[in-house]
């Protein structure tokens, strides 16, 4: 198979392979590129007791449970046909067996609740209306921007999805605050000719709408597995002793990371042990001042100058309360000096790890040469 024939649609988890003769499309479901995959870690194991529920995708992370009563026999990676509020949709099958109810459970869906159905399997003219309706996709999102410019809405236009049978559009919108879109509603079905559902995002869903990579390496989390968004503050980077610089902890949404609140409970765990200081600690040869806090290690960094952390001495935080309160009964401890040798604490510098010549080869002087030519040229002046 020529791979320049393949093409990869990442939105909706599938490569497309037209035929070189016929022109027709052949969709094949590819797990890596799917958006909120879930890993069927039971798969093999059979539940009986309702086999009929299977999880099916649409465009990013648009997914849904759906019954089978189409009488086929349904598995993983098919194209299917399934209901709709108004005609019918295409989505690709993900997940069946008893972890779709693990899935179902995690996002608070019920078990006795009524579940739109499958038709059938998708066949080849299905595929070929869905894939004329991709194609709108994009022209039609850059026409709803400029249209929702033109009737001067506040509003941000972040996708546009088509339904499977091209008979309506979900459009996807950015918003801060209220807005009336009835006559946007009535513009776009004359432009467009279709069905129109303005659905109202968050700044993160819109991140994960369009995936990327973060400043990890990784996918993005929105992208990955995060369903639910929780409310980030700028305390939860100050109890992990982060600094406050929002280029650094704003995500590609614009938004604070979601990944801070991943260690919160462990940092405020660590916290609870490590002592409150005031003030400097009273040694018989004199104050030492607190510099720096490792919470993790609950290790403390006391230095004898109070601006300076050229020498630094740790101390656990459990030595740091009971030196508390030998000073509060008036009882100074002998000095830190006595301990054999100060250590730093173990922060590293990335400053200039991140130097594109760092691994070439160094170049040699000139001078060799240059007392080459020299030798050469006298040579050929005695001659």
């Amino acid at each position: 198979m020529d791979n320049e024939t393949i093409q990869y649609d990442c939105f909706r988890g599938c490569t497309v392979v037209r035929d070189a003769d016929s022109g027709e499309a052949c969709c094949t479901y590819r797990e890596g590129c799917c958006k909120l995959e879930a890993h069927n870690w039971l798969k093999g194991n059979e539940d009986a007791s309702n086999p009929d529920l299977f999880e099916v995708r649409f465009k990013n992370t648009r997914k849904g449970i759906y019954r089978n009563d189409s009488g086929q026999n349904i598995k993983v990676g098919d194209m299917v046909i399934v209901e709709a509020a108004s005609g019918h949709d295409l989505g690709i099958v993900t997940l069946s067996g008893p972890v779709v109810f693990r899935q179902m459970k995690c996002k608070g869906v019920p078990a006795d609740g009524e579940f739109r159905k499958i038709y059938r399997k998708a066949r080849q003219n299905d595929i070929e209306k869905w894939q004329l309706a991709i194609a709108r996709e994009q022209e039609t999102m850059i026409a709803a921007r400029r249209i929702a410019a033109e009737l001067g809405l506040d509003m941000k236009i972040g996708d546009v999805e088509f339904q499977g049978d091209g008979t309506k559009a979900i459009f996807y919108y950015i918003a801060d605050g209220r807005v009336d879109f009835r006559q946007l509603i009535k513009v776009f079905a004359d432009e467009f000719r279709i069905r129109i559902e303005m659905k109202q995002i968050g700044a993160r869903q819109e991140a994960g709408l369009i995936g990327g990579l973060g400043v990890c390496g990784r996918e993005l989390c929105c992208t990955n597995y995060v369903t639910t968004f929780k409310s980030i503050s700028t305390s939860v980077a100050r109890c992990q002793d982060l600094s406050l610089n929002p280029q650094k902890l704003a995500g590609q949404c614009g938004k604070l990371k979601c990944c801070l609140n991943y260690e919160v409970a462990t940092y405020q765990d660590a916290q609870s042990r490590i002592p409150r200081v005031s003030g400097p600690l009273e040694f018989e040869d004199g104050p030492a001042w607190l510099r720096k806090t490792d919470i993790l290690r609950e290790r403390m960094y006391f230095s004898y100058e109070k601006g300076s952390d050229a020498v630094l001495y740790p101390l656990d935080a459990a030595e740091v309360r009971e030196i508390i309160q030998m000073n509060r009964n008036g009882i100074k401890p002998e000095s830190l000096k006595s301990e054999p040798e100060p250590s730093a604490p173990e922060f590293v510098t990335a400053v200039g790890d991140d130097s594109i010549s760092r691994f070439d080869r160094p170049r040699r002087g000139k001078s060799r040469n240059r007392g080459r030519r020299d030798r050469g040229g006298a040579g050929k002046a005695g001659k």
